[in-house]
């Protein structure tokens, strides 16, 4: 279960703290230090270790992390120990992007189905996949049992289409429609806006004495 002290912010650097381990696996290095994984992901070394203090104790005083075991722990703390099995709801040309992206796979994230409500879409390919029509929906995220989906559709379809995941079990969205989602509770969205990040970039372009407060 997910804390729910834990800021979203945190979370957000833990990723960035994973990625930067495994570039230091890769590189055959056996240990790090807060300052050192600080430096990289460009924080500083007390929110390198306040990040990690809402997960418990991982490294030794002046020993600093053993990189496979903080890799392996925050692996798990993220969820990322088991395949999910994800599908795309809404065939356009974002949605044919992320079908047509390698590399899913490669972070156990298995891209599986893709489903569009234009009829004339159903049976294309996009990447690997065959396009279903919306109708096939609930039956297939049944059969593949689809944890996670991409919904790339209008904002004018969104609150539908997230019904309609919602309605067959899907437990996450990643929500590239400009539009905010009803779901309950027990179902989580992860919202992709361009325009409001494009915005609030601007806003600290224009302001940058504001960047601390805007990104804190």
């Amino acid at each position: 279960m997910p804390n729910p002290g834990v800021p979203s912010a945190t979370v957000g650097r833990l990723v960035t703290y994973l990625r930067l381990l495994t570039e230091l696996e890769e590189e055959g290095t056996r240990t790090t230090s807060s300052d050192e994984l600080a430096t990289r992901a460009h924080v500083s070394a007390f929110q390198v270790r306040k990040d990690l203090a809402y997960f418990g104790r991982f490294g030794t005083r002046g020993a600093g992390y053993t990189v496979a075991t903080l890799r392996r722990e925050l692996r798990r703390i993220l969820g990322l120990t088991r395949p999910w099995t994800v599908a795309i709801v809404g065939m356009g040309r974002l949605g044919q992007a992320l079908a047509d992206y390698p590399n899913f796979d490669l972070y156990d994230f298995r891209l599986r189905a893709a489903f569009d409500a234009d009829p004339a879409k159903a049976g294309l390919h996009a990447g690997g996949l065959v396009i279903e029509p919306i109708e096939a929906l609930a039956d297939r995220v049944a059969e593949l049992g689809v944890d996670m989906a991409f919904l790339t559709v209008p904002a004018s379809s969104a609150q539908v289409a997230a019904d309609a995941l919602v309605a067959a079990g899907v437990r996450g969205i990643l929500n590239f429609a400009p539009a905010v989602l009803d779901v309950p509770e027990t179902v989580h969205v992860e919202p992709i806006d361009f325009l409001a990040g494009l915005k609030r970039l601007a806003y600290q372009m224009v302001r940058p004495g504001d960047d601390d407060a805007a990104v804190g």
